[in-house]
């Protein structure tokens, strides 16, 4: 019988290192994708006025989600899952984001 890691590992390839978090976290996140609204939820999750332009929040998001995971680790009372859930949701929608946006001139050159 073979033990298999409840830790799945996905890049965020615009910033730094890759994110290892518990595989219910991130499939919590994968399946909130589909009501991803970057004008509506990116603002209540980083608590701003204004949308920042593509690529300007992964790093803010980054540093909130590591914040929260440290919690979550250390088992504090004050960790919200519910808003480290829609962090990973950001996450995955903006590093989406990002890498499209880098892969649109390549693809424009090539038409």
């Amino acid at each position: 019988m073979s033990v298999m890691s409840n830790i799945l590992a996905f890049p965020a390839r615009p910033v730094g290192s890759a994110l290892r978090r518990p595989a219910v976290l991130v499939r919590a996140a994968v399946a909130g994708q589909s009501l991803w609204r970057r004008e509506r939820d990116l603002r209540r999750v980083l608590h701003c006025e204004s949308l920042p332009a593509p690529g300007q929040a992964l790093a803010r998001l980054r540093e909130e989600e590591d914040r929260l995971n440290l919690a979550r680790l250390e088992d504090a009372a004050d960790y919200d899952m519910q808003q480290h859930v829609r962090l990973l949701i950001a996450i995955l929608a903006e590093s989406r984001l990002a890498a499209a946006r880098a892969a649109a001139p390549r693809l424009r050159a090539l038409g």
